[in-house]
């Protein structure tokens, strides 16, 4: 099967369609989203509609939830409280909302684990920063091989080898090898933050064992204009031209 794994779209209908639309060359048989489909950005309804359509599944991000009502958003930053209370007033039961609230947090089939920050501890939406908390999730894999994770908003991979040894990869691609166990964090669609502005999206092939990281450009100008146009802080589109 070829995977097509992203996640953090945050509402960025411009680099959402950018992301699928290179999709369309890739043979991708499901889609697997890794959570946040909504925060942020200007166009949630419409970034719902796209993401739910698609064959596959998706996990829930803290945004996802917080605009659902499920995760109090005074764990965001007043940027982020903004965007989720505008969110929520954007969005309905039947445009968004209910499908928001149905997103689980762990998704598990034959061919990978997906969640959105951390496998030992989905519902709290911690940030996988650094061996230690892979460590848990590397874990918490049981018996499978490799776990798609966003959040952070910056692409790379963990690896951890048979002795338990890590090292990590920023990003392109990997083949997966037996033995091995891998955390594969798939960056973000719609708000990177690692210093390329460019919609960043996986394809992994578990037939021919691989995955790969890809970015692709949008019109991010525009993304940013709607942003200011609805009145989110500017802020939220300033970043998006410098991918911070």
């Amino acid at each position: 099967m070829r995977y097509g794994i992203f996640s953090d779209v945050h509402s960025n209908l411009e680099a959402l369609e950018a992301v699928l639309k290179a999709y369309e060359q890739e043979k991708v048989g499901q889609y697997y989203c890794a959570g946040d489909i909504v925060g942020y950005a200007a166009d949630p309804r419409e970034c719902v509609a796209k993401v739910s359509s698609l064959p596959g599944t998706a996990v829930a991000g803290n945004h996802d939830w917080a605009a659902a009502g499920l995760f109090p958003s005074e764990y965001f930053n007043s940027f982020a409280r903004q965007a989720i209370a505008w969110t929520k007033s954007t969005l309905s039961e039947s445009s968004g909302l209910g499908y928001l609230a149905a997103l689980q947090l762990v998704c598990r089939n034959p061919d990978l684990v997906l969640a959105h920050g951390t496998l030992h501890g989905p519902q709290f939406f911690d940030y996988m920063l650094g061996f230690s908390e892979a460590a848990a999730t590397f874990a918490a894999l049981g018996q499978d091989n490799i776990c798609f994770v966003g959040h952070t908003h910056v692409a790379g991979i963990i690896i951890r080898d048979e002795s338990g040894g890590m090292r990590q990869e920023t990003g392109g691609s990997c083949r997966i090898v037996k033995g091995k166990k891998y955390i594969v964090n798939v960056g973000s669609v719609g708000q990177p933050r690692d210093r390329d502005p460019r919609a960043a999206y996986c394809v992994y092939d578990s037939e021919a064992s691989m995955v790969s990281i890809k970015r692709v450009a949008y019109d991010i100008r525009k993304a940013a204009g709607k942003i200011a146009e609805n009145g989110l802080p500017a802020y939220l589109g300033e970043r998006l031209l410098t991918g911070t």
